[in-house]
């Protein structure tokens, strides 16, 4: 047999099949798993954070209504009107710690055991001895001996920096009326 012969017999060159897109291979099913696994889990923590804020505004805002209260409050009875603001600062105080903690004994604490706790978990650059005594024996006197503004501007700064790590802003202040920052 000849060549030519042989090359006849020969069937001609077939291409492959297109590569098709769909379905994917194996390699793209478990990388979009794991984009989906990636989603979820940020939605779950962007709803955590935004939870945080949220709270961390209540609280916020409820001090400043105890400041609003108390710079409102009738002149007549001073040390009645600042035992009032202690009591509610602390009141407020207490429940941001009571959300924030949920598995501690705060609700419990009191006196000195309080300000520790207070000083443990968030910050208290600002709290000082005339504050520490309001905070903790505030109640149980007629008379109290704080710097009301001092009190406000602890309570916003322990409240952010329990918060701070959640979320990355803090609140900003803003001054009352009639109030001097």
């Amino acid at each position: 047999m000849d060549s030519e012969d042989l090359l006849s017999q020969l069937a001609d060159i077939h291409l492959p099949a297109e590569v098709s897109y769909w379905p994917p291979a194996p390699g793209w099913w478990v990388l979009a798993i794991l984009l989906l696994i990636g989603l979820v889990y940020l939605a779950y923590k962007l709803r955590i954070q935004a939870q945080h804020r949220k709270i961390c505004q209540y609280a916020l805002a409820e001090l400043d209504r105890c400041m609003a209260e108390y710079a409102a409050a009738d002149s007549s009875d001073p040390d009645a009107n600042l035992l009032r603001y202690v009591n509610a600062v602390n009141s407020v105080l207490r429940r941001v710690a009571l959300v924030h903690f949920p598995n501690t004994d705060v609700a419990g604490l009191g006196g000195q055991a309080w300000v520790d706790f207070i000083r443990q978990k968030g910050d208290s650059s600002l709290l000082n001895e005339q504050i520490a005594a309001a905070l903790s024996r505030g109640r149980f006197q007629t008379r109290v001996e704080v710097d009301s503004q001092a009190l406000y501007e602890l309570g916003q700064s322990w409240i952010n920096s329990l918060y701070q790590h959640n979320y990355r802003t803090t609140h900003e202040a803003v001054p009352l009326e009639g109030s001097t920052k």
